[in-house]
């Protein structure tokens, strides 16, 4: 039988260790308000302890200084990201219907979360922090490029395209259109919302821009 005084510590350090992981929480909280707001010079330990009301002390121990906190910012975007990305990808499916439910799980992460994907589609310059964004963005395109290579081989995707650099050039246009469709609210002073220019460059991606 384990000992009362035993079994109290060990419901402190539980009690102690949540405690501790919602403090983490809540400063990651105010430095990624504070990326938002002023971008990454506006991230620091001392603001962040200044905005949660705790002392410098509780940052450093909980988190770290400035370049703990962009890496911790990049985690958890990094982790928002992927819990809408992958999904779609594990599915069973066709080439064609992987890389529609991939682009649909982006596009939402992106409308959904718009302050997170500026984040992801422009990351702070921090080592750690750009370390993590070049993993997601090689596992994203090692991802549509398996997709691509394996519609090239069903015969569902065009044998003319290289799976690797196409998979690149579909990303790099998607994160383009979404950057300007977060932005853009007009077009030669007619309103545009963010889903028709995204439809319309979708339209474009599967049915190209040429008379056939």
């Amino acid at each position: 039988m384990v000992p009362p005084q035993i079994l109290d510590d060990r419901r402190d350090q539980t009690r102690t260790q949540r405690r501790a992981a919602l403090m983490r929480e809540t400063l990651v909280d105010v430095a990624e308000a504070l990326l938002i707001e002023g971008g990454p010079a506006a991230v620091t330990a001392e603001e962040v302890a200044h905005r949660a009301d705790v002392s410098l002390q509780t940052v450093y121990n909980r988190v770290g200084g400035k370049p703990a906190l962009l890496v911790a910012i990049a985690e958890r975007v990094i982790k928002e990201n992927r819990a809408y990305v992958d999904a779609a990808y594990n599915c069973e499916g066709t080439a064609e219907e992987k890389l529609r439910r991939a682009s649909v799980a982006y596009i939402r992460f992106a409308l959904e979360k718009p302050d997170k994907f500026r984040i992801l589609a422009n990351p702070p310059d921090e080592a750690g922090a750009q370390q993590l964004f070049s993993e997601i963005a090689d596992r994203h395109l090692q991802q549509l490029a398996e997709v691509i290579e394996g519609g090239i081989g069903d015969n569902t995707l065009s044998d003319h395209l290289d799976p690797r650099s196409s998979a690149v050039a579909l990303w790099g246009l998607l994160n383009g259109v979404l950057v300007m469709a977060l932005r853009m609210r007009q077009v030669d002073g007619r309103p545009i919302s963010a889903e028709d220019m995204i439809a319309s460059a979708l339209r474009i991606l599967e049915f190209g821009i040429l008379k056939r």
